[in-house]
């Protein structure tokens, strides 16, 4: 099998995966994802297409990823293995989908506007 390459972006973080047969290991940034990702949620995230899948230790996925907060990425990442995982096997698309894997989350920071302290915070009003 040759490897299968896919992007997931969630918020500004952009992951970009090569998945290739294997045994269920998961480098990110050259680290493994359990030391990357420190918590058991956001490790649960990253696992959790495969799980679903019912593809856990077949799959070897290297990982870069860059931009956002560290749950954003493990969101981008579940998104790219989702879409390999897609590519490689059309039948597991509903089950995916079921959970919400497939869609990217396109909700962004809202920009900051002019003459105000936030995107929607104003500044404090003084009656006299």
């Amino acid at each position: 099998m040759s490897t299968t390459n896919t992007s997931g972006r969630r918020k500004t973080a952009v992951a970009r995966i090569y998945l290739t047969a294997g045994n269920g290991n998961i480098t990110v940034n050259g680290k493994d994802y359990k030391t990357y990702f420190p918590t058991l949620p956001l490790q649960y995230i990253v696992t959790q297409s495969t799980e679903i899948a019912g593809a856990s230790g077949n799959y070897d996925v290297k990982v870069n990823v860059a931009g956002g907060g560290i749950k954003g990425q493990a969101e981008a990442i579940r998104l790219a293995i989702s879409k390999a995982l897609i590519e490689l096997n059309p039948e597991v698309k509903p089950a995916l989908r079921a959970k919400g894997l497939v869609t990217r989350d396109d909700r962004m920071v809202e920009r900051k506007k002019p003459g105000r302290r936030k995107a929607r915070r104003k500044f404090q009003f003084s009656k006299r």
